[in-house]
C-alpha cells in the first residue's frame, strides 16, 4: 500500500512537469493543498495542552485551514491548474489534516478512541483502494457520501477542539452530536468506495 502511494506520487510530480520546463509542482493550488500539510503539527502543538483559549484558537485555525480546500479546487478549475500531483494531493492533505486532529483529540478526551481508530483505519484502506485502482487505470471519484462525509467531520472536529460552552452553545455536545453522522457516512462511503472498485475491476475482466 505505501509502496503504491509514493509510486503514485512519484509520477503525480513528474507530470506536473510541462514539456516546456515550466514547474507546477508549486502551482497556487497545490501550495494550498501543502498548506493543508504544513498546518497538521501546529494543530498537534496546539493539543497537547489544550485550555479554553487555546482550544478556541486550534477550531477557528482548523476552519481556516479547511477553507483552502474549497480555494484550491475553485483556482485550479478557473485557472486550469489541475495537475496530476494535485489530484493526489488535495485529499491527502485533507485527511492527514483531519485525521490529525481526531488522533489528538483523543488524549484531551473528548472523542471516542474506537470511533476515532475506525474512522482512520477507513481511510487508509480507502487512499490504498484507490492508488491500486489508479494503478490498474480504474478511476474511482469521491462521491456524493464521500465529500457529505467529510463536511461533517470537519463540523465534528471543529467543535470538539473547541469544547468549551461559549455563549450557552454547548460546542462538545454539538460536537459529538455531528460525529454520529460523521461515523455513519464514513462507514457508508467507504463501502461504497470498495463496491464500486470491484465492480469496475469484474467489468474490466479482473
Amino acid at each position: 500500500m505505501i509502496k503504491n502511494l509514493t509510486t503514485k506520487l512519484r509520477r503525480g510530480i513528474k507530470n506536473s512537469m510541462r514539456p516546456g520546463g515550466t514547474n507546477d509542482v508549486l502551482n497556487m493550488p497545490n501550495m494550498l493543498s501543502l498548506a493543508r500539510v504544513a498546518a497538521v503539527p501546529v494543530i498537534i502543538l496546539m493539543l497537547i495542552s489544550p485550555g479554553k483559549v487555546l482550544s478556541l484558537v486550534a477550531a477557528i485555525f482548523f476552519l481556516l485551514i479547511c477553507i483552502t480546500d474549497w480555494l484550491d479546487g475553485y483556482i485550479a478549475r478557473k485557472k486550469g491548474l489541475v495537475t496530476s500531483l494535485g489530484k493526489f494531493l488535495d485529499p491527502l492533505a485533507d485527511k492527514l489534516l483531519i485525521m490529525a486532529s481526531f488522533i489528538m483529540l483523543i488524549p484531551a478526551g473528548r472523542v471516542p478512541a474506537w470511533v476515532v481508530a475506525l474512522i482512520v483505519s477507513r481511510e487508509i484502506f480507502v487512499t490504498g483502494l484507490r492508488a491500486v485502482a489508479s494503478d490498474m487505470g480504474v478511476v474511482i471519484s469521491a462521491g456524493k457520501l464521500g465529500k457529505l462525509k467529510t463536511v461533517f467531520q470537519i463540523i465534528s472536529v471543529a467543535a470538539l477542539l473547541a469544547h468549551y460552552p461559549y455563549y450557552g452553545l454547548d460546542l462538545h455536545t454539538l460536537g459529538i452530536i455531528t460525529l454520529i453522522p460523521a461515523f455513519i457516512l464514513t462507514m457508508w462511503s467507504g463501502v461504497e468506495y470498495f463496491y464500486n472498485f470491484f465492480s469496475s475491476h469484474e467489468l474490466r475482466g479482473g
